[in-house]
């Protein structure tokens, strides 16, 4: 239903507006203010807001002027690599990914969040730093329309180049099929942490990738690599299962220790479960 509308910003709206239907409790809370600077008092603004000291100081009346603080800054991470074009039905994992950051930006922005985008391969593609105000979410979304494929993954060095970027503590959420070695990847999460931010590790993958359902003589080519090999599925099938198990494993465990928060996710999954990780990750940051 969602992969057939046009617009990814209706996507990520319908989205969003079904989750919080499905909770049957809005997680829209108040936000805080603080203080940003005056400007001359106009008749209809608020008496509480003029500054009487400011006032016993120039004989003038001046109002604070406020603005809203964002109660947090979210950088969203995106592997457009080309092992993401994969898929088996009608939604690649890039297209999942994007719908999922989408969602997410919306949710954010609504709830005074600020969020911002990184979109990589083996190097970073684009930078957007986080905002909070609603035209921000126009130009997060319009990355996120239909980006293309890009070359091959190189994880760990965009993991560490981002950590060392990334001055203000907050959340960083990455998405990506992780498709390179685990214990470089890991290294460049403990950066993160390192650097005091909160992660989430989205973890994307086509079913057919853990399922492994191919019956007939198959001709199985690397999308980044151009390696290819051809085989009869049954022969390679428990290994290969094996091994994408024993990988989630590895990110589950290690990332709990680390206190990453991992989500395995694949591209028939409600969008739901994003959402819902987000936002229990979300409350217990207050």
């Amino acid at each position: 239903m969602v992969a057939m509308l046009n617009s990814i910003s209706m996507k990520a709206k319908l989205v969003v507006e079904g989750y919080i239907i499905g909770q049957h409790r809005s997680p829209y809370h108040g936000f805080s203010v603080e203080f940003s600077e005056h400007r001359s008092y106009e008749p209809g603004d608020e008496v509480k807001h003029i500054d009487w000291k400011l006032y016993g100081k120039t004989n003038r009346l001046y109002v604070k002027r406020y603005e809203e603080e964002t109660n947090l800054r979210a950088h969203l991470i995106l592997d457009t690599s080309k092992s993401m074009s994969y898929t088996s039905n009608k939604v690649s994992k890039l297209d999942y990914g994007s719908y999922l950051l989408a969602a997410l930006s919306y949710l954010m922005i609504s709830q005074q969040d600020a969020a911002g985008v990184v979109l990589f391969d083996e190097k970073i593609r684009s930078f957007i730093p986080p905002k909070s105000t609603p035209s921000h979410l126009n130009t997060l979304l319009n990355v996120l329309d239909a980006p293309k494929p890009g070359n091959d993954t190189k994880i760990e060095s965009v993991l560490h180049q981002m950590a060392e970027r990334i001055n203000k503590r907050g959340l960083v959420i990455i998405i990506s099929d992780l498709l390179d070695e685990p214990k470089n990847i890991l290294k460049g999460l403990k950066h993160f942490r390192h650097k005091k931010q909160e992660v989430i590790l989205f973890h994307i993958l086509d079913r057919n990738e853990l399922e492994f359902e191919f019956e007939n003589r198959t001709k199985f080519v690397d999308m980044e690599s151009g390696e290819e090999i051809t085989t009869d599925p049954w022969h390679i099938k428990n290994d290969y299962k094996n091994l994408i198990l024993d990988i989630q494993k590895y990110y589950s465990r290690n990332c709990r220790l680390n206190k990453i928060d991992y989500v395995p996710l694949y591209t028939d999954d409600s969008l739901d479960k994003g959402l819902s990780e987000y936002f229990n990750k979300r409350q217990r940051l207050g």
